[in-house]
């Protein structure tokens, strides 16, 4: 049986509980993100998406160090570097993992097709996107590169 998005609570970069429910009503976009990537440059694509659309979009990052150590830094380092380098205004959580045996429990759900409806892909490497509508229902996955002007995106989204 199928299960909502909206379900889960995870924690944010500063160890505080959020309710993913509060997201109901807006396109997620789910980013597994890493400074040390090269894909890293995303994180400026995917803030100024969100600062533009933030009315009816919002982008979720988790960093993950589970691509080649890609993302060695604590918490208070990956938000400094966030805020540094790109002005990340995007809600972060916790580093969690994407994959493997002790993939984080919404990981788990956007992964599991007896959770989601349909999809069993895992990222593939760090800024992999997976789209949620309005109602907490998976409708897209996407690769690295793709970025918010790709067509593929665009298309997607619907905006």
């Amino acid at each position: 049986m199928t299960t909502s998005f909206f379900q889960f609570t995870v924690n944010s970069l500063s160890g505080e509980p959020v309710a993913l429910e509060q997201f109901r009503g807006k396109k997620i976009i789910v980013l597994n993100v890493a400074s040390k990537c090269g894909y890293t440059p995303q994180y400026a694509d995917w803030e100024k998406y969100y600062t533009e659309n933030k009315e009816n979009v919002v982008v979720l990052g988790f960093p993950c160090n589970d691509f080649m150590g890609q993302e060695p830094g604590s918490a208070e380092e990956i938000a400094d570097f966030c805020q540094k380098n790109y002005g990340v205004s995007f809600p972060m959580f916790e580093k969690v993992h994407v994959k493997g045996d002790e993939k984080a429990a919404v990981y788990q759900w956007l992964t599991d097709p007896a959770q989601n409806g349909w999809n069993s892909q895992e990222p593939s490497w760090n800024f992999c996107k997976y789209l949620i509508n309005e109602k907490g229902e998976l409708t897209h996955f996407f690769a690295s590169k793709v970025k918010p002007d790709s067509p593929e995106f665009q298309a997607a989204i619907g905006l």
